[in-house]
């Protein structure tokens, strides 16, 4: 299986409602699709959204380190032999991790076509289904409360809170306006998106134990450099703290498992650069008894189906967000993970599972 091309195309998707954290507002979803072809005729699709304040990453980086540097680099080589190809792909430039991700996809959706089984079997086949939360936008405490309620309605057992946006107070205010609108039955997971300090995380983190809110993690509650107050976070409080941006590479995440400066880590595909990588992060983590979460960008469902496929083949893997398709407008693709809710399920369609492509070439 001859790498022949490797082609791109610019997909945008408006969303339903504003996405907004304390990084930045989205109000529509933009990615760089790819599309690989062997010489043999077989496809395989991969997706990178840009995220700026996160991997630093345009449209227009994406396609150049793609077209320019990335496919230059494959094309003519073997799929088949991976373990030679993603060497070659992790070392084709530095960073760009959304980039490398899109052709990583791409790879193991082809080289799981060849095989005759959907990814998440190709890589382990741990479990067939998968629970996502949903995320409430970071706004004023009634809209929030509004939204969670209307996500509890439409079946969401979990809720992903976005945080660290004005003073801890309002945050407070805005988790105690939720739980006094939905009640402590359904999961709550705060995400402050680094908009805490060490010692503001704490204090808030401390009150929220104290007045009962029952929240079951808190996310990269301080800025990403910060390993040192990530885990002050984490010895100071009782809740299970998350990294996240904390953590691009298996580099990043030795450091902070060595230091035991968190509890958990959030394993996103556009962070690592694809599932070569991912494998990687998550075997480490692991073998030092922490959990993992496998998280997304606001990426289309191609992005999120290759993270749900990952994540469904690893045990160690126990928390999902992948709610991001269900806040656009439409879909752009057939095939994929299957929403029911909040349940993902798969089809048996060998690879990604995707069918076609509406809006681009394929």
């Amino acid at each position: 299986m001859i790498i022949q091309s490797i082609e791109t195309f610019d997909v945008a998707v408006p969303l339903t409602k504003p996405f907004k954290t304390a990084l930045r507002t989205v109000t529509t979803a933009y990615s760089v699709y790819v599309k690989l072809t062997t010489k043999e005729g077989s496809t395989g699709y991969g997706e990178a959204p840009p995220t700026h304040v996160i991997t630093g990453e345009s449209m227009a980086s994406i396609r150049y380190a793609i077209n320019e540097i990335i496919a230059p680099q494959l094309i003519g080589l073997d799929v088949m032999d991976s373990e030679r190809v993603f060497q070659k792909l992790n070392a084709s430039l530095v960073r760009n991790t959304s980039a490398k991700a899109a052709v990583d996809m791409a790879i193991y959706d082809l080289i799981a076509r060849q095989s005759g089984y959907p990814l998440f079997q190709y890589l382990g086949g741990y479990r067939d289904t998968l629970e996502t939360d949903f995320t409430v936008s970071v706004n004023d405490p009634v809209e929030m409360a509004d939204d969670a309620e209307r996500y509890v309605k439409d079946g969401f057992h979990v809720l992903k809170v976005k945080v660290g946006i004005g003073d801890i107070k309002e945050d407070i205010a805005r988790i105690q306006a939720i739980r006094e609108r939905i009640g402590n039955k359904p999961k709550l997971r705060l995400d402050a998106n680094q908009g805490w300090n060490a010692k503001e995380a704490v204090r808030a983190i401390r009150t929220m134990e104290d007045a009962g809110f029952e929240i079951q993690l808190v996310e990269q509650p301080v800025p990403a450099h910060d390993i040192e107050g990530l885990k002050y976070v984490t010895d100071c409080t009782d809740t299970p703290i998350m990294a996240d941006e904390s953590v691009f590479s298996i580099h990043d995440a030795k450091r902070v498992l060595e230091m035991r400066a968190a509890d958990l880590i959030n394993i996103k595909l556009m962070k690592s650069g694809g599932i070569y990588n991912a494998k990687k992060i998550n075997t480490l983590a692991e073998a030092n008894g922490v959990a993992c979460m496998v998280g997304s960008m606001i990426e289309t469902k191609l992005g999120i189906t290759a993270a749900a496929h990952f994540a469904a083949s690893q045990p160690n893997i126990q928390f999902y967000d992948f709610d991001a398709p269900l806040m656009l407008v439409s879909d752009p693709l057939i095939g994929g993970v299957i929403y029911e809710g909040s349940k993902i399920t798969f089809s048996k369609e060998p690879g990604l599972g995707i069918l076609r492509l509406k809006r681009v070439g394929g």
